[in-house]
């Protein structure tokens, strides 16, 4: 495995094929992990002149962001990890757009900064797969007592937790929790968790109503990272 080594930066010891470093980068870098592109739509075109911001589309699930950080820090440490894109809403009162954030530890100033853009302090539940259904979303309530769903930033937050690197998760609301999800989305998934076009075009094929819906959530979708990027964009990028 060929590794482009940072200026300054020394390679200490290897873990599962990956090398390590033992400083963090120069000049300090905050990392952005997305799940997938359009979660990241509108932050995106804010960065690009952006040194000190990167972004990194990790993929969905435990499994595919873990691996997508790992081999990120074996490249380079960030001074500290934002975990953000799409959550299900479990608390009832939680629109689309509606933006929360978990920090783990004491930070009043960045506590009182999200507050200030909007955000609101909440509970992720972290899941295997998609929650697509209502009634799902309901007994997650009730078991967890989360406020919300997402499948990475509980693994995002442990490899963190191991380089000794800051996080936190800043999540916006898709669906409410009294929304189902127009398709089954589990079931439209190979076995690494990408979107499987076949999968949707034969199911689109045998209910072609399921177009509108599929188009009201793009809609539905696009607002809520919108909403997102302007809360990162008022939070993390005001120095810029």
């Amino acid at each position: 495995m060929h590794l482009t080594l940072v200026k300054n930066r020394r390679a200490t010891f290897a873990v599962d094929g990956f090398a390590h470093f033992d400083v963090m980068s120069d000049p300090p870098i905050t990392l952005f992990c997305f799940a997938v592109k359009e979660e990241a739509k509108f932050f995106k075109p804010l960065v690009l002149a952006r040194s000190d911001i990167r972004i990194l589309l990790t993929g969905m699930g435990s499994n595919n962001a873990q691996r997508a950080l790992r081999a990120t820090f074996a490249n380079y440490l960030p001074t500290r990890v934002i975990s953000a894109g799409l959550a299900g809403g479990l608390k009832p009162g939680l629109s689309t757009g509606t933006v929360l954030f978990e920090i783990k530890g004491d930070n009043i100033a960045l506590h009182t900064a999200l507050i200030a853009a909007g955000a609101l302090p909440a509970r992720f539940h972290f899941a295997d797969h998609v929650a697509t259904l209502s009634s799902e979303k309901q007994r997650l309530r009730e078991t967890t007592g989360a406020d919300a769903v997402e499948m990475e930033s509980q693994a995002i937050s442990q490899i963190c937790a191991e380089r000794k690197v800051a996080s936190l998760t800043v999540r916006v609301v898709l669906d409410p929790v009294q929304e189902d999800l127009p398709l089954d989305f589990n079931q439209l998934m190979t076995s690494d968790l990408r979107l499987d076009s076949a999968k949707l075009a034969i199911s689109l094929l045998k209910d072609p109503l399921k177009v509108l819906e599929l188009l009201r959530l793009r809609k539905q979708t696009n607002l809520a990272a919108k909403r997102l990027a302007q809360v990162l964009a008022q939070v993390f990028l005001k120095d810029g």
